[in-house]
């Protein structure tokens, strides 16, 4: 009796044409679906080129979002430790929050990290964009540095929101994360995108 394929070989050999180019599937409808206080899910209608019978996808629509790296004269990072429903547990992040309508993302990092924090800095600058979960997420999280961060405000919490708030060398929050002690994917995407200015303020290039 001829040895069975492994797993993978068995995947690879089922997968029409795994070499070519995926396609472009084309949304050819939505219909809403459900609405929360925080996103709307909608069941988005797509078509295969190569198919008879288009499929249904569910997407959830919500505000972009924004995440700050905040840098002190001391060359430390803000953090805020806050308690996240969905893991049930506690978590180390950076601040961030929900764009409002028409905010800019650079305006809205500044709001974010006063009300959180009560950290005010130098003018901000934007790091990078990235889908939070492209597989089910339509909106965008804008990663902004701020930089010469100074507890100066008064905090504007939220009514669900309690925060512990610190302040760590960078070097640390680093290792933090390597230990798996930061564990928000967008966090460690900023913390990602920080890291040449990093480098270049440490070698005095900034």
């Amino acid at each position: 009796m001829p040895p069975r394929p492994r797993v993978a070989e068995a995947f690879f050999l089922s997968m029409p044409n795994p070499s070519g180019s995926p396609a472009h599937w084309r949304r050819v409808g939505t219909e809403p679906h459900a609405t929360t206080r925080i996103f709307d899910v909608v069941r988005a209608i797509y078509q295969h080129p190569r198919r008879e019978k288009p499929q249904d996808f569910f997407v959830l629509n919500a505000p972009d979002w924004v995440n700050v790296v905040a840098l002190t004269p001391e060359r430390h990072l803000v953090l805020v430790r806050q308690f996240r429903y969905g893991i049930n547990a506690f978590s180390l992040e950076i601040p961030g929050g929900v764009i409002d309508e028409g905010e800019d993302p650079l305006v809205a990092g500044v709001r974010e990290l006063r009300e959180e924090s009560g950290f005010v800095g130098a003018p901000a600058r934007l790091l990078g964009s990235v889908h939070p979960n492209p597989a089910m997420q339509s909106n965008r999280c804008h990663l902004v540095l701020v930089e010469d961060a100074r507890p100066v405000a008064a905090l504007d919490w939220d009514p669900d929101e309690e925060f512990e708030i610190m302040t760590l060398p960078v070097d640390e929050v680093y290792a933090r994360a390597v230990r798996g002690e930061i564990t928000h994917a967008l966090v460690l995407n900023a913390l990602l995108l920080f890291r040449p200015h990093w480098e270049r303020i440490q070698h005095g290039s900034v």
